[in-house]
């Protein structure tokens, strides 16, 4: 089994999310499909509670490794606007 290392940015909840969120969560009580606009927003998967998340982060992003070690390198200044929350994970 091989594990792999991801990075995301995070956009905090601003009142859009809070307004996409509550039709989100009114259509799972109503177990009916979101509208469009609020499922592409979300990228068609369950909210996370920390805000929208940025898989893409462009050219803030990029492989580094060195004989030893294997990661990521974050330009800060080239992220994409409104990122406040980077979340690295690893999966498997």
């Amino acid at each position: 089994m091989s594990m792999s290392t991801s990075v995301i940015g995070i956009r905090p909840p601003d009142a859009k999310w809070k307004e996409m969120k509550a039709v989100w969560d009114a259509c799972v009580i109503a177990k009916c499909d979101p509208p469009s606009a609020v499922g592409d927003f979300f990228e068609w998967t369950t909210p996370d509670d920390a805000g929208v998340v940025v898989d893409d982060l462009g050219e803030a992003e990029k492989e580094w490794h060195n004989d030893y070690a294997s990661g990521y390198e974050i330009d800060l200044e080239k992220l994409p606007k409104g990122i406040k929350v980077l979340r690295f994970f690893n999966s498997w």
